[in-house]
């Protein structure tokens, strides 16, 4: 990732209501959500949120689809992997692997799954 791309990416996540999309976009995985139903989960009106999507369709974040009447957005998980890899470059002065930057999430995902069964 070049340092353009780098920034365009952090500043489409450096609001609120984007960085809280892109997390329900997260959640619902690589099929995505409507846009009403983002809207909806928000409480944003469609029009404000269509401007943040759009904002974070312009840095790459995620992706646009129409199904029908209705446009899907998806997160773009190659556009974040590449954001991570960017800051995390020369992790620990390259002496040292860093974990996956998603390791402690989906582990401690995995212990509330199996301790509520």
């Amino acid at each position: 990732m070049e340092p353009k791309q780098a920034v365009a990416a952090l500043g489409a996540l450096a609001h609120e209501h984007r960085l809280a999309a892109y997390r329900l976009l997260v959640e619902a995985g690589p099929e995505g959500l409507p846009a009403g139903v983002i809207a909806e989960r928000l409480g944003t009106p469609s029009s404000t949120l269509t401007f943040h999507l759009q904002q974070l369709l312009q840095a790459g974040l995620v992706t646009q689809r129409r199904a029908g009447r209705q446009l899907l957005y998806a997160m773009a998980p190659a556009s974040m992997n590449a954001l991570v890899a960017y800051l995390t470059e020369n992790c620990c002065g390259g002496e040292a692997v860093c974990a996956p930057a998603c390791g402690p999430a989906a582990q401690a995902t995995r212990l509330r799954k199996t301790s509520a069964a």
